[in-house]
Parts: structure tokens; C-alpha cells; sequence
């Protein structure tokens, strides 16, 4: 039976669109994303479609903090003073560095969302269940910016490591950052980057005792 995605001709154009959609979208650096950035109600949007993501049990085991306007500037300082607490023996030259970078690191972008994962290890679901959970909240948020037509990147890094970091953006004992997500308007169009070689990373399960 030939599939549907064979047949374009014959694909409804809505799913079309949708195709197109998900083939276009592309991580933006961080660095490439500038003004402007969603309103409130396309934020808004953005969260609710990136709470449709697979949720066994509906424990919603993830929750969002929004960093936007001057309080991009003042939770970067605040990671900078970590950044320089946790790394005093650090050579001065190179952790001035680093913490300079820390001290912008929020301000790129128009908008930060910070997905943190909340696993709750009472329930009966897998605490990795609930983990990659929060993960595809991840993928939903950027596929959501794209569709709506904004630029994203998802990182990590020190925000996600560090004790101090985590203490000041408010992150509780038993949670994590699954990820820190930039959006907002790309300031040139991202190169296309090199996509995996299907044949190489595809098998099939067969039954080998049989």
C-alpha cells in the first residue's frame, strides 16, 4: 500500500502544510536571536501547544519559568556571581571570561523559558518516563515558536548544572532544568545543518530463534 506522503498530489493540503512546517524548522543560535519576540498571547500559545506532549499518567511532571525584560539583565548578573563563586581557583583571566558571558547569557533573546522537569517518584509512571516528558515539552515549544514564527534554540549549560544557578532561578530540590529555551526573531537565516543517515541509525526487529 503506497503511503499517503508518497502521493502529494493527493495529500490534503492541510497536512501538507504541516510537512512543510516540520522540515523547515531549525535550531537558530542563541547568539543569531534578537527583537522582536511573541506578545503575551502568542507566549501563551506557544506554552499550551508545548503542554500537548505525551504525559503517562497526566502527572504534568514538568512546570515553566518565563525570564523577559529587565529581568533577563538581573538573573544573568545573578548567574555571573555563581559562575565566579563556584570557580574561584579558577585563572582570573579565563574565569572573567566566563563570567562575562554569564552575565549576558539570559539577554540575547527576547524571551527565556526554562522547562523544568518535576518527575513525582511517588507515582507508579518511571521517573524516565516523566523525564522525557519534560523533554518533549522541549521539542513541542520550539516546533510551537516556529510555527508561529519565531526563532529558537534549546541549551542547557551552566543554568542546568549548577547548585548556585538552580537556587537562584528558583529550581526545587528533586528538579531539573530539561532545558532553556530562546526565542525570538532570527537575525539572519541558520544554515541547514547535517541531518542523520537514516539507513545507518534504522533496523528491523525480526525474530532470530525462530
Amino acid at each position: 500500500m503506497t503511503d499517503i506522503a508518497d502521493r502529494p498530489d493527493r495529500m490534503p493540503r492541510a497536512e501538507k502544510a504541516l510537512l512543510a512546517l516540520l522540515e523547515s524548522r531549525r535550531s537558530t543560535a542563541v547568539g543569531l536571536i534578537g527583537e522582536p519576540g511573541p506578545s503575551e498571547a502568542e507566549l501563551r500559545r506557544m506554552l499550551a501547544y508545548a503542554c500537548r506532549a505525551p504525559d503517562h499518567g497526566a502527572l504534568e511532571p514538568w512546570r515553566f519559568i518565563v525570564i523577559e525584560g529587565g529581568a533577563r539583565r538581573r538573573a544573568s548578573e545573578r548567574l555571573s556571581e555563581c559562575y565566579a563563586a563556584e570557580n574561584a581557583t579558577m585563572e582570573p583571566a579565563k574565569r572573567a571570561k566566563f563570567m562575562a558571558i554569564m552575565a549576558r547569557v539570559f539577554c540575547a533573546a527576547p524571551v527565556v523559558v526554562i522547562v523544568v522537569s518535576r518527575p513525582d517518584r511517588n507515582a507508579k509512571i518511571p521517573v524516565f518516563e516523566q523525564e522525557l516528558s519534560a523533554g518533549a515539552v522541549c521539542m513541542n515549544l520550539l516546533t510551537a515558536a516556529h510555527a508561529i514564527g519565531f526563532s529558537a534554540n534549546w541549551v542547557t549549560g551552566f543554568a542546568a548544572y549548577s547548585a548556585g544557578a538552580r537556587e537562584v532561578l528558583g529550581i526545587a530540590a528533586g528538579e531539573k532544568i530539561a532545558g532553556v529555551i530562546h526565542i525570538g526573531t532570527a537575525l539572519e537565516k541558520p544554515a541547514e545543518r547535517k541531518r542523520p543517515d537514516l539507513d545507518a541509525i534504522t533496523t528491523r526487529w525480526s525474530d532470530k530463534s525462530a
